[in-house]
């Protein structure tokens, strides 16, 4: 018999990834689209495509999507980003592509691609995955299994309300965590450097386009003050809240993935200091690591795949 390989295809906020995906983890063929978040049918769309180019001798298709998963009963109950209200993701996916098909929250799915072949693999009791991207996602690995919740909705750690009365968030509250720590802290912090000074590099690398964190990051790779500060705050924000995380799960390693956390020091650094600052009693507890995604944006749509290997294969 030969390699089961499965599609696993990610779900977020701006783009879809799909990856198809041996069970060892080794990636043999990738596509990525941009996410029609305001269209329900259109994202659909555009996820069968993916699945279907991707067929090929896949056994099974994962999905990761950004948002409150019924796993159970492969359903989307409500995603802060895209316009999905209590949608069969599963069945549709199935139906169509011609697979059985899992589906799970895109960060669930991120932790297991990061626990089986990724910065968690040498851990096995108890362990913390932070997706920062557009959003902020959760995966808890306890014991060698995804942690859900009594109802599939568990991790949803973004939406921990970190600042009353703060920015308004995509699930209808405000001051969410995923709003001062996330890609979207970066684009509105960039947005309003740039309106007060126009002259700022980050102005000047956005050239007149919207500003968003992909220049606040450029400027900061090229250690602007005005955009290295900007990383600093949303970095010490993401380490405050990881803290209380911490205290709250005693993990063995946090591990923060997502487009975000690409950009390595310059958001984790900040992240490492705030955290020994906010942790209960860093001194009288074992370390607890901080560390970098080793697959990168591909850990959600591995873990996705992997997952319906496990499960459907």
């Amino acid at each position: 018999m030969g390699v089961r390989r499965a599609i696993g295809i990610d779900i977020g906020g701006t783009k879809i990834a799909g990856l198809l995906v041996d069970e060892d983890g080794t990636v043999h063929e990738r596509i990525e689209r941009d996410t029609p978040a305001e269209d329900v049918d259109a994202t659909l769309e555009r996820i069968h495509a993916v699945g279907a180019e991707l067929a090929g001798d896949a056994v099974a298709i994962g999905v990761g999507a950004a948002g409150m998963v019924d796993f159970d009963a492969g359903m989307m109950r409500s995603a802060p980003n895209l316009a999905w209200r209590e949608v069969p993701i599963r069945d549709l996916v199935s139906e169509r592509v011609g697979l059985p098909c899992l589906l799970d929250n895109d960060a669930n799915a991120a932790a297991w691609g990061e626990f089986r072949y990724g910065a968690a693999r040498e851990f096995d009791q108890a362990i913390l995955v932070v997706t920062v991207g557009t959003g902020i996602g959760g995966g808890i690995i306890a014991d060698g299994h995804l942690y859900r919740g009594a109802h599939g909705f568990g991790a949803e750690i973004g939406h921990i309300i970190v600042e009353p009365g703060g920015p308004l968030c995509g699930c209808g509250n405000r001051g969410c965590w995923e709003q001062v720590a996330s890609g979207r802290a970066l684009d509105r912090l960039g947005t309003a450097a740039a309106e007060k000074d126009r002259t700022i590099l980050i102005s000047r690398l956005a050239a007149g386009n919207p500003v968003s964190g992909r220049y606040v990051a450029d400027a900061a790779r090229r250690e602007d003050a005005i955009a290295v500060g900007i990383f600093e705050e949303v970095g010490r924000r993401l380490g405050e809240g990881i803290a209380g995380l911490v205290n709250v799960l005693d993990p063995e390693a946090v591990v923060v993935g997502g487009g975000v956390a690409e950009e390595g020091d310059l958001i984790l650094e900040p992240a490492r200091r705030a955290f020994l600052e906010a942790v209960e009693a860093p001194e009288h507890r074992p370390e607890v690591p901080i560390l970098q995604a080793a697959l990168g944006n591909d850990a959600g749509a591995i873990g996705a795949a992997a997952l319906a290997l496990e499960t459907l294969g």
